[in-house]
């Protein structure tokens, strides 16, 4: 079903490494570089299971991203004509298939590293903190841009990922656009795409 995204929202797996919640730094430099090197850190301890990791991943994945807003952006302009009951059911297929997702590709780029390399802000409310995956023997060097949201100064969050220049919340929109238009824009297909994905 949307196996292009499976790439791009797997980078997000490098982040999250605590069962409790933490406070990161708000300049969203720093803020991204925190998640990084906590990831190291939880990505190599030995005494953590599989299960762990994907219990650590999901928590600091609903404090640290926007999944709310990147849910709606990935529904369309549909959302506006859906009622309230179908649109919260939506978000709530999104929010458990965007961590099974994370967490199914959590092995994969356990040892990859990340570089922070530099940041500018766009507006004033979201900036780009730029960084790179280090090529390794399974793949070459790869460029992260990631969109922090700052409209509360002091909880940036994770809005969006540009990999080598594709846009992960884009690339979703698409493929969820190519579903509801295949099926004459009936919402309740692409829920039952997404609880079939969810209960695999």
């Amino acid at each position: 079903m949307i196996k292009k995204f499976f790439f791009i929202i797997s980078i997000f797996l490098l982040l999250f490494n605590s069962l409790s919640a933490v406070t990161y730094n708000s300049e969203p430099k720093i803020f991204v570089e925190e998640l990084v090197q906590d990831a190291t850190k939880t990505l190599s301890d030995k005494s953590l299971t599989i299960d762990q990791k994907n219990e650590i991943i999901e928590k600091i994945a609903t404090e640290n991203v926007d999944i709310k807003a990147l849910g709606l952006y990935t529904l369309g302009s549909i959302r506006k004509k859906i009622d309230p009951n179908t649109l919260e059911k939506y978000q709530n297929l999104f929010e458990k298939y965007f961590l099974k997702t994370l967490t199914s590709r959590l092995s994969e780029y356990s040892s990859q590293k990340f570089e922070i390399i530099d940041s500018e802000q766009k507006s004033a409310t979201y900036t780009i903190v730029k960084s790179k995956i280090a090529e390794s023997i399974k793949s070459p060097e790869i460029k992260v841009d990631w969109r922090v949201y700052t409209k509360d100064p002091q909880k940036p969050l994770i809005r969006d990922l540009i990999v080598e220049g594709l846009s992960l919340a884009r690339t979703q929109k698409e493929e969820f656009s190519s579903i509801l238009i295949s099926n004459n824009n009936d919402v309740n297909e692409l829920l039952k795409k997404l609880e079939e994905f969810i209960n695999k």
